[in-house]
């Protein structure tokens, strides 16, 4: 939580000091009142004692006052608002070893089913564009708000051969930047209106770009990248040679490279190890890109919180005492 001004939190030292004066000022009235009577006579004169009832009004009261002074700071806390308008950019993995088997049936359609699945979670005021890259990252669908031509676009995604990360980041996020310069400018220290969301199950094989390349150039147009590594360990893939023969390569999911574009560019980074889990992780990062942080003032709430323990107070005061505090 955050003060716009915070000076006024000092008004919080006059709580204390008020309990010290209720308490002096009670014990003052009580030697007053022992001047003229017998304390040994008033069990005699009084039906019962308050007890614990004398010292609730009292107690509301402070905390009323500790609200109120903190609503005149002008409290702020961060929230979590839905964003009116984006745009999201798939980019998707169609290199060679998305052909995989250890993600049923297979990396490829898991893929492009999760993905499908992600164009449900998304609001319908944000567009979605979709960038493939095997050995070139290439513009599959600009971003648009037509849901039927993103799963069209997805059903003719074909396998590539080599794995071009650094090319695939570099593409989305100029594809993703177009668009949000298309809105106002992106005020100092808000998230860009657009993010990239990149699925890949390999290491960089090909490509003119490096991955810290892309990084780069995602930082500098302060595009979100959240990434997602698909696949186990263990996968491999048959790669065809010269001569009709062929090689089994194992084609494990680069987690490192992947962790460190989402933790460099401000995204998020997850694993997919199967079918159900892509689809979780899709569900969650649809939702996740969705909301923006927000600095919300408070003020209101301390305010009606101030106002609610003061009446409940006076009110118990009332009934119980006959006086209003």
């Amino acid at each position: 939580m955050t003060f716009s001004s915070p000076l006024a939190l000092l008004g919080l030292v006059a709580i204390p000091l008020l309990l010290v004066l209720y308490v002096v000022v009670g014990r003052r009235h009580r030697r007053s009142a022992a001047r003229f009577a017998n304390p040994a006579l008033v069990p005699n004169l009084v039906s019962r004692s308050p007890g614990w009832r004398r010292f609730v009004p009292l107690v509301l009261a402070l905390a009323a006052l500790s609200l109120l002074v903190v609503g005149v700071a002008r409290p702020h806390v961060v929230r979590s608002v839905t964003r009116d308008e984006a745009t999201i950019v798939l980019a998707l993995d169609t290199s060679r070893s998305m052909a995989a088997t250890d993600v049923r049936p297979d990396r490829f359609t898991a893929a492009r089913e999760a993905a499908s699945a992600f164009l449900d979670t998304v609001p319908d005021s944000y567009k979605v564009g979709i960038v493939s890259f095997s050995t070139a990252a290439s513009t599959v669908l600009t971003p648009t708000l037509d849901r039927d031509a993103a799963r069209l676009a997805l059903a003719q995604l074909r396998l590539g051969s080599g794995t071009a990360i650094g090319n695939a980041i570099s593409r989305s996020v100029e594809l993703a930047s177009s668009e949000g310069q298309q809105r106002q400018a992106i005020p100092s220290g808000e998230r860009s209106p657009s993010a990239v969301l990149l699925l890949s199950d390999g290491a960089q094989t090909a490509g003119g770009l490096t991955p810290a390349q892309g990084i780069e150039q995602a930082r500098k147009l302060r595009v979100p990248v959240s990434t997602v590594a698909l696949g186990t360990g263990e996968a491999a893939v048959q790669v065809p040679l010269p001569g009709g023969l062929k090689q089994r390569v194992v084609v494990a999911p680069d987690a490192k490279t992947l962790q460190q574009i989402a933790s460099r560019t401000g995204g998020t980074f997850s694993q997919a190890p199967d079918a159900e889990h892509l689809k979780s992780v899709y569900r969650d990062l649809g939702t996740r890109l969705a909301k923006d942080p927000k600095r919300v003032e408070v003020t209101s709430a301390f305010a009606a919180g101030g106002a609610v323990l003061l009446l409940l107070g006076g009110a118990l005061s009332t009934l119980w005492f006959r006086r209003a505090l």
